[in-house]
């Protein structure tokens, strides 16, 4: 028996995979089979169902004191070139002019902003409550929490509990990198560790906060630390078991100094979504984040394990500083579309999994639906032309 058809076995009895099954899994040749494992494990868990919300990214500033060697976003300091701070009134006006009444989810990340003060991201917060209270603030990355507590003097519960009092619901996963040491010395090595941002996600759900976890994978990592990676987020979901939802972002190499590194291709994107699924077995959600792995992949991927394809985003900044050439954002009919055509069924969501809506399948694909229609269309014209001829005779 080879490795893949032990791992097969271990799948189809519920069994938990290891360091080595998640490296041959990597390793595995035919992605399809990969495929093929990674949905049976999404369709046991949520059959067709795949999730999306209304929501909108708000990036405070982009000021930050870390220089992380991937990142395009960030300016080291206030003045610099393409460096921005919004006032409280640019933050109220964005989430008030958000033009769909059914937006549940701000999410919120931002730079390392040396200058600002603790309470102003508190007033931040307050601010966007007085505006719209029905909007879940899904806010700073674990990176920011532990940037917080150092700065100001303060343990992970006590800021987490006064950003709670002021407003905020949720973490999102930004930050985890890889959470491998060798790699993230080399990487970002001038903020939180990956003990670092465990621990801040170990006291999130300490105190009865749900949050998301991420990978940044296709730059300088191996499989081997990938899977490290992801065996680190399944050992904290034991202890804790706060993460709702896993997402793997794809390297992008523009405007930033690893950009002789080659991106990820689609194979690596589905490869790698297949077997989060796979390893992750105690995280529920798996996301297809279309801004970093594109349109067409995500839509893919919804068959290789993922069962949620994130939300409208309205104007997203981080990948699109380094070359993402996707639209800033995408209507919910769109993503209702996408989910369609993948032949599953829509679910409108809130931030911590709440249904909104459920929508119905598409009776067929929607494309073939659109070669019907052209058919119908070509016989009219030709009716047409037919009756015209007819008529100058």
């Amino acid at each position: 028996m080879n490795a893949i058809d032990a791992i097969e076995e271990k799948i189809e009895a519920s069994e938990r995979l290891d360091f080595e099954d998640g490296c041959a899994l990597f390793l595995e040749g035919d992605l399809l089979r990969l495929g093929q494992l990674a949905n049976r494990v999404r369709e046991r868990r949520h059959g067709d169902r795949t999730f999306f919300n209304v929501n909108m990214r708000f990036e405070a500033t982009n000021v930050c004191e870390a220089s992380c060697r991937f990142c395009a976003f960030s300016k080291l300091e206030e003045g610099s070139p393409g460096a921005h701070t919004t006032t409280m009134e640019q933050a109220v006006e964005a989430l008030v002019s958000h033009p769909d009444p059914r937006l549940t989810e701000l999410h919120m990340v931002n730079g390392l902003h040396p200058g600002l003060p603790f309470e102003w991201y508190e007033e931040l917060l307050r601010s966007f409550k007085r505006a719209r209270p029905e909007v879940h603030l899904k806010c700073f990355t674990a990176v920011e929490i532990h940037y917080f507590a150092q700065k100001f003097s303060m343990g992970y519960v006590e800021v987490l509990e006064r950003l709670r009092a002021a407003g905020l619901g949720s973490l999102p996963g930004g930050g985890a990198e890889i959470l491998h040491p060798d790699v993230r010395r080399r990487i970002s090595s001038d903020k939180a560790d990956g003990d670092e941002y465990l621990a801040v996600h170990g006291a999130a759900h300490g105190i009865g906060m749900k949050t998301n976890c991420t990978m940044l994978y296709g730059h300088i990592e191996t499989f081997e630390h990938r899977v490290d990676h992801l065996l680190r987020l399944r050992e904290q979901q034991d202890r804790s078991g706060g993460f709702q939802c896993f997402i793997p972002l794809a390297f992008h190499n523009d405007n930033n100094a690893l950009q002789k590194l080659p991106e990820p291709t689609a194979v690596d994107d589905l490869r790698t979504i297949a077997v989060s699924r796979l390893l992750l077995d105690n995280i529920d959600h798996i996301k297809a984040y279309w801004v970093s792995m594109g349109l067409d992949t995500a839509q893919v991927a919804l068959r290789f394990g993922a069962d949620d394809l994130d939300g409208t985003i309205v104007k997203e900044s981080i990948y699109h500083s380094a070359g993402s050439t996707v639209p800033m954002g995408m209507t919910r009919e769109g993503l209702i579309r996408l989910i369609r055509e993948a032949g599953r069924i829509p679910v409108e969501r809130d931030t911590e999994y709440g249904i909104v809506e459920e929508l119905p399948a598409a009776e067929r694909p929607e494309a073939a639906m659109r070669v019907r229609e052209r058919r119908a269309e070509a016989r009219r014209l030709s009716v047409l032309s037919s009756l015209s001829t007819e008529g100058a005779r």
